[in-house]
């Protein structure tokens, strides 16, 4: 089993989710603000998912290559797209304070996925 496979499948599948609750059970019970903090994390939620998708199929013989960004992009769309669905449903303004560590994270990612391609 390519574990992340599953984990873009699962991305993929709560990024799409994500995406439809927010444009159709939040619209009436949360500010415009608030729903475009909610699309911006389903956006980057989806877009990584599908990072992740086209590395571990890039990876199927070597997994270990692109592992690292992986992981990467796992952690920052746990870290960034779920802090900011926290901080909508919660109204935990703290929360936005973990959102920057997944941004990174995410940033973090791409700059390893560039050097590891000349590798």
């Amino acid at each position: 089993m390519n574990r992340y496979l599953l984990i873009a499948g699962l991305l993929g599948a709560t990024g799409v989710a994500a995406g439809a609750f927010g444009a159709h059970a939040l619209q009436a019970s949360v500010s415009p603000e608030r729903i475009d903090i909610w699309e911006t994390a389903a956006q980057y939620h989806l877009i990584h998912a599908a990072v992740i998708l086209a590395l571990a199929l890039h990876s199927q013989a070597d997994e270990n290559r692109w592992r690292l960004p992986m992981m990467g992009f796992t952690a920052g769309v746990l870290l960034f797209s779920f802090s900011l669905y926290a901080l909508v449903l919660t109204d935990i303004t703290q929360l936005a304070m973990i959102t920057p560590i997944g941004g990174l994270l995410l940033m973090l990612s791409w700059l390893v996925l560039a050097i590891k391609a000349f590798k």
